[in-house]
């Protein structure tokens, strides 16, 4: 019995989110309320484009794709800069991992640029190439390589002496 196109994508979506949410994590510095609008409007415009999935090989690269598209597409505007100083936000409560590796992590991802960021996330986090991530941020390939080399530098000096004390966790 074939599966209706809303079963396929509710199948796919119930994969794919968690990792979605968490690469959102990252290219947002912990925001968490923003990753999951982003994961949503990925998924969104994912299952606008279901019916020609057939047509792309790997659905969850271009789910990807489309999610980092997203977040550059929102730091573009004006109002992705607002930030709220009311009241902190509801965190929820780590399951282990070192509080402190984690903020110097995100707050040293949220030193970068958007499109560094970006690249950060795709090259070492999804463990992409070189040739994927620029064909996800349409740039070339050299561009990617020298973003990478910017952005890792730029890391290192915020986490100074200690990045090597951060890899060995």
């Amino acid at each position: 019995m074939r599966k209706s196109r809303a079963d396929e994508f509710l199948e796919f979506a119930s994969a794919r989110t968690g990792h979605l949410f968490r690469s959102a994590c990252l290219l947002t510095s912990g925001d968490t309320h923003l990753a999951e609008d982003l994961t949503q409007e990925t998924l969104g415009r994912m299952y606008a484009q279901w019916g020609r999935m057939a047509r792309i090989g790997n659905p969850a690269a271009y789910a990807q794709t489309v999610l980092v598209r997203t977040f550059l597409s929102h730091q573009r505007r004006r109002s992705a800069t607002e930030r709220p100083l009311g009241e902190l936000p509801d965190r929820a409560p780590d399951d282990g991992g070192d509080p402190a590796l984690r903020i110097a992590l995100l707050d040293a991802l949220a030193g970068l640029a958007p499109k560094d960021r970006a690249v950060v996330v795709l090259r070492y986090w999804e463990d992409r190439s070189i040739e994927e991530t620029a064909d996800a941020l349409h740039v070339s390939s050299a561009a990617v390589r020298t973003r990478s080399v910017r952005a890792l530098a730029k890391l290192r000096e915020r986490l100074g002496g200690s990045i090597a004390e951060f890899a060995t966790r």
